[in-house]
Parts: C-alpha cells; structure tokens; sequence
C-alpha cells in the first residue's frame, strides 16, 4: 500500500479525537439527533435493539474510544463467513465486482448520495488521498472470537462533510457487493475511530477482508464493520430492511 502521496498523512489518535470534537458537537446539537430514540423503536421484536441502543447512548459518553494495541499484539484474523463477491463458481457472484476486481480497482467507484448537498463518486486513489486514519483495534466476533489488526483508511466523518451531509440526515446507509444493507446512526459515523479501510497490516485489504474498502466501527460488534461497500446512501429517516436475523445496534 502507498502512503507516499502527499496529500495524505498519519492522523494521531489524539488528533482524530480533536478535530472530530467540533464535527459530532455540531450534529448532536440537531434536533433529534442528541441520543435519539432507537429507529426500531415500537416493534415488540425488537426490544432488544431498543434496550440496547438507549441504553448505551444515554449513559456512555459518545466519543469514547475502543483500546488501540501495539503493533507487536497483531494476531491472526481469519476471513469466517466471507463469500469473494468476484467468485462465478460461488453463490453471490456479483458482475460489476468482478469488472473492478479485474482491474485492480483502477476502475471501482464508490457513490455517496441521498441526504447530502454535493452527491459524488469516490475513485480508491481519492480516498487514498484524504488523511490516513491509523488504528490497531481489537474485532469482536458474535461468533465469540477475538482478533487484533492494523486498519489504513480514511474517517468516514471527513466522506461526510466532503458531500455535505444536510442538517436533516440522521443515517449512514451502507450496500456491499454481496449483498448486504445496513445502517449506522451519525454518532457512530462521525466517531473517530469510524473508517473505510483500504488496508491491513500494512498492505492493500485483502479480498477475504472486504477489498478494495470495508467499514470499521470500532463501537460495535464485528458484523457491523461491513466487508466490499459498493454505495453509501445518507437518510433522513431510518431504512428498515426487515428482520435479518441480527440486532441493528450492538455496541461495545
């Protein structure tokens, strides 16, 4: 992975938490979006959800941050449950992956739209081209296992304020090559420690781990950190894609 482009710099942890400050001051100061009700709320399947998310956001500071480890404490990671989205032998197979993964991604862009003043395309060398966000963290599998990476990417925030989110979007909408829809509120995407990695360990993310980007939310459980974004689409109003089996908020 190259980290040579001038452009692009090392974001400290304690640079990231400062200028994220003013950022999420700002939208926890919208009306509705200071520790909002659960978007899931009134469905009695889902009172889980409920409990958990008000819970969490009403007595735990928003900007705390998740432990950060040393580079020595790096483990193995293994790739559980991925399906390569580029692979026509497997269920899944999704064309226009496997057009960009030809490519090496020269050609993959990812969309941004919805709720925000400058809709845009976003190529990888773009992304690569905003301030590193650097960030060894541990992921905590539902499935029970643990594991401790190094992440590269960019601060989803600074994607945010790049299209200009409007001051009525209330969530970060996420679609994945192999098929998955997903959302995340604002206080977890302006979060610090909320990036789209393009790499790992350092190297370029692997297929197996969501190449060319995936989603790290640090805050919550590992299935939320989702693997091959193909579109981010901000809402003003919460997207229920139905019962998938999985809580919409697990944090941490």
């Amino acid at each position: 992975m190259d980290h040579n482009n001038k452009a692009s710099r090392i974001l400290t942890r304690r640079e990231a938490l400062i200028t994220s400050l003013g950022v999420i001051g700002g939208i926890l100061s919208l009306p509705g979006c200071k520790r909002p009700a659960p978007p899931t709320y009134g469905n009695i399947l889902r009172m889980g959800d409920d409990f958990t998310y008000s819970a969490q956001r009403s007595l735990l500071p928003e900007l705390s941050l998740a432990k950060e480890y040393n580079l020595g404490d790096i483990s193995s990671f293994p790739a559980t449950g991925t399906i390569n989205p580029g692979d026509s032998s497997k269920p899944g197979f999704n064309e226009n992956y496997s057009k960009a993964l030809d490519t090496n991604f020269d050609q993959w862009r990812m969309p941004v739209e919805g709720s925000v003043a400058k809709p845009r395309s976003f190529s990888l060398h773009e992304l690569q081209s905003f301030p590193v966000r650097n960030q060894i963290t541990k992921h905590t599998c539902e499935e029970g296992w643990t594991a401790i990476a190094q992440w590269h990417g960019v601060q989803l925030s600074r994607i945010l304020q790049a299209v200009g989110i409007k001051p009525s979007a209330r969530f970060v909408n996420f679609q994945t090559y192999d098929g998955w829809t997903d959302s995340i509120d604002m206080i977890d995407a302006f979060h610090p420690q909320t990036i789209l990695a393009y790499g790992m360990n350092g190297k370029n993310l692997p297929i197996p781990h969501g190449a060319p980007v995936r989603l790290r939310v640090e805050k919550q459980i590992g299935y939320k950190s989702f693997k091959y974004i193909e579109k981010i689409i901000i809402t003003d109003e919460f997207v229920d894609t139905g019962d998938s089996g999985w809580a919409w908020y697990v944090g941490m």
